[in-house]
């Protein structure tokens, strides 16, 4: 009796191994990062939000719209390659804090990513343009729009709320937004297309 059992036990075993193990689809699980925001991944360790922020880039056909918009051309044109980024990758090394910062607000810079992929395809002829700009330009354009905000505050009375809240629109935009954005450019414009 003990023998028979054995061979049959041997004989289901041995069946057993033949068959297929029916597949289990992926299924997202949320893992804590150990800087504290939650990572959701499949069971590859893939990451779903990038993978859903590179399909979007993707179906957008950014990349197809970035080529008909011959930014890169232009940026060539201008002056810029590769190794004129090399003195923002050594900002990068001199900063570590900052990779680190930019590491851990990944979760939640995703987001984002995804919204500048909306507004990418617009923009790109507007950066087609603003690459082949002298840097000079942004400088003349920061000051214009200090002076169009205080030439604002001075024509516009501060008597009702909404005069006031107007002047806080254009001090913020006039006086604040343009002016910084200028100087970045021409920053980064003067600093990608100095001679070496």
């Amino acid at each position: 009796m003990m023998r028979f059992i054995s061979i049959l036990f041997v004989l289901i075993a041995s069946a057993d191994a033949f068959t297929s193990i029916p597949q289990r689809r992926a299924q997202p699980f949320v893992r804590l990062n150990a800087a504290g925001p939650v990572v959701k991944e499949d069971s590859v360790g893939n990451n779903v939000d990038v993978m859903a922020f590179l399909d979007e880039v993707e179906s957008s056909g950014l990349l197809s719209k970035l080529a008909q918009s011959k930014l890169l051309s232009k940026a060539q044109d201008a002056g810029v390659s590769l190794s004129s980024l090399t003195p923002l990758l050594k900002l990068a090394v001199d900063n570590p804090d900052v990779l680190v910062l930019t590491e851990a607000a990944a979760p939640e810079l995703l987001p984002l990513l995804s919204l500048l992929v909306t507004l990418a395809p617009p923009a790109l002829p507007l950066l087609a343009l603003t690459i082949s700009l002298p840097p000079a330009v942004f400088l003349g354009a920061a000051a214009a729009s200090v002076g169009a905000t205080v030439g604002a505050l001075n024509i516009i009375p501060d008597d009702t709320i909404a005069e006031v809240a107007g002047q806080t629109l254009i001090v913020g935009i006039l006086g604040l937004a343009v002016p910084v954005l200028s100087v970045v450019a021409f920053g980064v414009i003067s600093t990608l297309t100095a001679e070496k």
